[in-house]
């Protein structure tokens, strides 16, 4: 089994499940920090600060800092300045994107005639919102989404996630948006450049197929299945590309 030098790890369903710290991701995380290496918090959760995450990661159990934190929004940010430093972006959005736009020195404009479209979850989206983001996008406005989850797990069941607004959009316009967070190897290879480390030697550790495992797997880099929350053991051998390695939970795992 190869030793990586770096590892970038999934929440939702790796560390925890909703409200509920999943047992053996304390342990995991107390002994990464023991052995000094590098890792990140890997997340499509563009509402929340990288504050916001790491208080819930420590309210759990799992010790966390904000720097260990890294979002879609962030990502979206990073590569926003890189591709297109100047535009004027009309955002739908909430805290946790505002904030990373904001740092990277973003210009937000709340008119439609910009220079792109930034959209991530927003649970106060109004019509007049998506409408601007049509106009912009018809008018020829570049077109950006932190990500493409349709759907959100909570506590009622699934609700409406960011991918299903870019959708709106997307069907109205006939044009399709650059997305940023997991499954694409964007969000992947911004971590990367945080992080410090390369892709060889380093690891994504996620429980969705879908979503974490496909990400490493565009990126071309290693990947870590567990199976404590999405995709169950009993669809491993049905998996397009079968991840790197699997276990049933991280105390399988040898750093």
């Amino acid at each position: 089994m190869k030793k990586y030098n770096g590892y970038l790890i999934d929440l939702d369903g790796t560390m925890y499940r909703g409200n509920e710290v999943i047992k053996e991701a304390p342990a995991f995380i107390k002994d990464l920090k023991a052995r000094g290496i590098p890792y990140l918090f890997l997340t499509n959760n563009s509402s929340k600060t990288q504050d916001q995450v790491t208080d819930k990661l420590n309210k759990l159990g799992v010790e966390a800092h904000p720097e260990e934190v890294f979002t879609s929004s962030m990502a979206t940010a990073k590569y926003l300045k890189q591709t297109s430093p100047n535009a004027r972006c009309y955002v739908i959005g909430e805290v946790g994107l505002m904030e990373a736009l904001h740092r990277e020195g973003i210009h937000i404009t709340d008119q439609e005639d910009c220079d792109a479209v930034v959209v991530g979850i927003d649970r106060n989206i109004t019509y007049e919102k998506l409408a601007k983001a049509c106009i912009a996008v018809r008018n020829g406005a570049a077109f950006f989404s932190t990500n493409s989850d349709n759907a959100l797990p909570t506590e009622r069941g699934l609700l409406p996630g960011n991918g299903a607004f870019t959708s709106v959009i997307a069907v109205s316009t006939g044009k399709q948006p650059t997305y940023i967070g997991k499954p694409e190897a964007i969000i992947v290879k911004e971590a990367l450049t945080v992080l410090g480390t390369e892709v060889d030697d380093t690891i994504l550790v996620g429980d969705n197929y879908n979503t974490d495992i496909r990400a490493g797997i565009q990126a071309g880099m290693d990947t870590l299945m567990v199976f404590t929350g999405v995709t169950p053991l009993e669809q491993l051998e049905t998996l397009p590309i079968k991840p790197t390695y699997y276990i049933n939970n991280l105390s399988e795992w040898t750093l």
